[in-house]
């Protein structure tokens, strides 16, 4: 079970501000903090005596695009004396910046470069923010809401130039649109089958 309040004591005053909300779900403890924060944040979990968090286990990001602050980033701590788990989440809107904690943890770096190739979000001074995963010249970030399935471009191999070309996607059959209702989801939604069934 997790001290909450011994937690909340930990934090010097100057976070008071920062700090948006502390919860615990399933003994991990859960932070909402400003991303002006986050720093200087990481940097108080990992050194400071009672916290003790000096392994980052992972970064990522979720796309809410329908919400002003679009994007929530999201940081996974373990401390390993402690033998507890903290998540750090921070939100920030389309097109703004965030400071990368490369600083604090080195192995952040990675994470970052996979959030900005994915979502397209940039940290501040990161020492190598590059695309890690797609290609130099990939057009777009696959993991936001707003990018098509099928991508923008279609990469293959031509045998006749022998090298790798980009086309426009070309589509063999037209899109889909599979939204529809599930039997599953609302009863009142029937098969034809049981439809007749009822009306007899």
């Amino acid at each position: 079970m997790v001290d909450l309040s011994r937690f909340e004591s930990n934090l010097d005053q100057t976070y008071s501000e920062a700090i948006l909300s502390i919860q615990e779900n399933n003994d991990h403890i859960l932070l909402e903090t400003l991303p002006s924060a986050i720093v200087k944040l990481a940097g108080h979990l990992k050194s400071k005596k009672g916290f003790l968090f000096n392994t980052l286990i992972d970064i990522t990001a979720i796309d809410f695009p329908a919400r002003e602050q679009r994007f929530d980033i999201v940081y996974h701590f373990l401390s390993m004396t402690e033998n507890q788990r903290c998540r750090v989440t921070t939100s920030i809107a389309d097109g703004e910046e965030i400071s990368s904690i490369t600083s604090v943890f080195e192995c952040a770096n990675w994470f970052e470069r996979e959030i900005f190739d994915l979502f397209g979000i940039k940290f501040t001074s990161h020492p190598d923010l590059r695309r890690i995963l797609t290609d130099y010249g990939f057009e777009g970030h696959p993991l936001r809401k707003d990018f098509p399935t099928t991508g923008f471009l279609e990469v293959r191999y031509d045998e006749v130039e022998k090298r790798v070309v980009y086309e426009p996607t070309a589509l063999t059959q037209g899109y889909r649109d599979f939204d529809f209702l599930s039997p599953w989801d609302n009863p009142h939604v029937y098969t034809d089958t049981e439809q007749k069934n009822k009306n007899k």
